[in-house]
């Protein structure tokens, strides 16, 4: 198969990159970052999660988020909704695209949720019915499909059922989810191969973590395969929880590098990302986990 002509990032920094961070951060912090993400040309912003504080304390003030931030036409401003009353608040806040999320490993689904996988799929039902009465577009998210931290090796064709259920109730994209970050080129071929049987190629994304240094690799595996979103993360930022130390979310900067070597599009400009990634970094006193943006910074 060959490589796809163009590829749509969904910058996930705001969201999945700033929910693990052990500092406060303010909310003008937070509206800058998603401006500068603007800025630099990314289409898809994942901006926050309607999620109570009192379990992802970073996902507050969301809704002031979505309120502050310069909102430009022909780019989408998304959330995290777990439930109902999330998606509520989304709606509230005038969010017009949300995300679900559900796991391919039933041990996952109760350590993280609380509940099976059926379950948690039998809670998207009511917000996925509004969300069709109210014009709200809906994503879908499945963690752990190239292993889990609990139950190890998890068979693509698990994968597949979870993502099928979540296509069929109406998410018109599923996002397959590397969450710890080990798997191979192969293994995403793989699970490519056996989930495109139920579900169209271009209704799919990637969403790799960089845990064992191989998301650009398992990107390009499924760039092979017909798969034309990413989900990324500016400067890498997201630690992985379930493995101490290791690093998180792919870099937005180094999946653009990779993506303008191989003459795909993106309309995105590196230059502004990077400054956007080095700014937020300044202001989590933390290190650019960015190889391109390190090398960049750095006059290489």
């Amino acid at each position: 198969m060959s490589l796809p002509t163009s590829v749509r990032l969904v910058e996930v920094g705001p969201r999945d990159g700033l929910q693990n961070e052990k500092q406060p951060i303010s909310v003008a912090d937070k509206v800058r970052l998603v401006d500068d993400l603007t800025a630099a040309g990314l289409s898809y912003i994942e901006v926050g999660s309607f999620v109570s504080p009192k379990w992802v304390p970073q996902m507050a003030g969301s809704a002031e988020v979505f309120a502050g931030i310069q909102q430009r036409p022909n780019v989408t401003y998304a959330a995290l909704t777990p439930n109902m009353k999330g998606f509520e608040a989304a709606v509230e806040a005038g969010v017009k695209e949300v995300a679900v999320f559900a796991a391919a490993s039933e041990a996952f689904s109760q350590k993280n949720i609380n509940c099976s996988i059926g379950e948690s799929l039998q809670r998207f039902l009511p917000l996925l019915d509004a969300a069709r009465q109210q014009g709200v577009r809906v994503r879908g998210y499945v963690s752990c499909v190239l292993g889990c931290p609990y139950d190890g090796f998890i068979a693509p064709e698990q994968v597949a059922r979870v993502a099928r259920d979540l296509f069929a109730m109406g998410c018109y994209e599923v996002s397959l989810g590397d969450t710890i970050g080990t798997g191979t080129a192969g293994d995403t071929r793989r699970l490519i191969e056996v989930v495109a049987r139920d579900i169209p190629r271009d209704k799919l994304a990637g969403h790799f973590h960089d845990t064992y240094g191989q998301a650009l690799a398992n990107i390009y595996a499924s760039l092979l395969e017909g798969v034309s979103v990413f989900d990324s993360s500016v400067a890498g930022l997201g630690g992985c929880p379930y493995a101490k130390g290791a690093t998180g979310n792919v870099a937005t900067e180094d999946v653009l590098y990779l993506l303008d070597g191989l003459g795909i599009a993106t309309d995105v400009d590196l230059q502004r990302l990077i400054a956007a990634g080095q700014r937020i970094c300044s202001v989590l006193g933390k290190e650019n986990g960015s190889r391109v943006a390190r090398a960049r910074l750095a006059g290489a």
